[in-house]
């Protein structure tokens, strides 16, 4: 292992090269670029011994990782925002075919209008994909998360592609000390693929064949059971990440000061760390206030989330994500959650930090204290009145 002082895309490029894929292919958008460029330099430079097909489009690349992971091969891919949404068919193909593709999305905004600073609306786009999301809270856990997805996916009671997500720009683009796995390491947690079932003429198989109405539901039922059971090895493997390389990050879900909090602040990504500092702010002025960080968003770890927050009296989630017409993602999927519960919390909404707008300690701390105002409805945080004519 070694400790160093590096940008996130160049962390989690060093991460994937210790995994040791056959084929990478991706289309540069931005912010994703800058890992697929230091991957490409690798391949060039022959310090990655892999196949790196270039492509026209993210409709392509995922379509070739598709195709090399059908034969038996381990992939890689990463896109963001539009080019996220371009790779949506063959994405709903990936996960139909069982395929264990590891994808990093560097979360950024949806246009129209066009905007390339970060919020969660695309990787929540595609959150019915039938993908195990994972959402890193800094950028050593976006290292740490690739690892862990391959042996995820690969595992052969998952079989089902990873998306990991890390905020773009703010962990692509910025620079922390982070500790890289060395290749001895890696080889020792994760070792080669061996699909047991792939694309030969030696044993013939077909992939993503017609099913009609007497069987199509039924395949969808075994990839919706397959992803939930994914939780029991999620959990799994980060034990063993922790007792073999050292390190922590949780497992579906890191509650941080919940145990005795009247107020639990919840989220995912990187807005985690600003909402800690709140949080020990408060701490040091006697407030009950904790932090409960959704790491897998899918599988949705129902019953955990509501044994983290059974004890609380107010739940704040902050949605970096939403459906227009209804409200936060999270929120509503967190509300569902409790549905037919005893003890429910007062769950409160919070749209916040949409297109890359600044999430600072101060803003947390009005979220809190702001809280007996807000109901049901979800709120959006820090609009300005003079651009929607308020």
């Amino acid at each position: 292992m070694t400790r160093t002082f590096t940008e996130g895309s160049k962390a989690v490029a060093e991460t994937i090269r210790v995994c040791r894929p056959n084929v990478i292919s991706a289309y540069p958008i931005t912010p994703q670029t800058h890992i697929v460029e230091e991957l490409s330099a690798m391949v060039a430079n022959d310090l990655l011994k892999a196949e790196y097909v270039n492509v026209e489009s993210e409709f392509s690349a995922a379509s070739v990782v598709l195709g090399a992971s059908a034969t038996g091969a381990r992939t890689y891919t990463a896109t963001t925002s539009q080019g996220m949404l371009l790779m949506t068919e063959v994405l709903f193909n990936i996960s139909g075919m069982r395929l264990p593709v590891i994808l990093t999305c560097a979360n950024r905004a949806i246009s129209s209008p066009i905007n390339i600073w970060n919020d969660q609306q695309d990787s929540i786009s595609v959150r019915d994909a039938g993908w195990i999301q994972l959402y890193a809270e800094d950028i050593q856990e976006a290292s740490d998360l690739h690892l862990q997805a391959f042996k995820i996916a690969e595992h052969p009671d998952v079989l089902l592609p990873v998306m990991v997500c890390m905020d773009g720009f703010i962990l692509t683009h910025a620079y922390e000390p982070v500790d890289l796995i060395s290749q001895e390491e890696a080889d020792e947690f994760l070792p080669p693929y061996k699909p047991q079932y792939y694309l030969t003429p030696k044993n013939p198989l077909t992939y993503g064949a017609m099913l009609g109405p007497d069987a199509y539901m039924e395949s969808r039922y075994q990839l919706d059971k397959a992803l939930a059971d994914s939780s029991r090895v999620i959990v799994d493997v980060a034990n063993e990440f922790k007792n073999k390389i050292g390190r922590y990050q949780g497992t579906l879900i890191d509650p941080y000061k919940t145990e005795d909090a009247e107020i639990v602040l919840v989220a995912m990504g990187s807005i985690i760390s600003t909402i800690k500092e709140a949080v020990d702010t408060l701490r040091n002025e006697g407030r009950k206030v904790g932090v409960l960080k959704i790491r897998s968003f899918r599988p949705f770890p129902k019953e955990e989330i509501c044994n983290a927050l059974k004890g609380a009296k107010d739940v704040l989630v902050m949605d970096r994500a939403f459906s227009p017409g209804h409200g936060g993602v999270l929120t509503t999927e967190i509300r569902a959650a409790f549905c037919g519960r005893e003890a429910v919390p007062q769950i409160k909404g919070h749209i916040i930090g949409l297109g890359g707008r600044d999430i600072n300690v101060d803003t947390i701390l009005n979220v809190i204290k702001d809280r007996a105002g807000v109901g049901r409805e979800d709120k959006f945080v820090d609009l300005k009145e003079a651009l929607i004519g308020g």
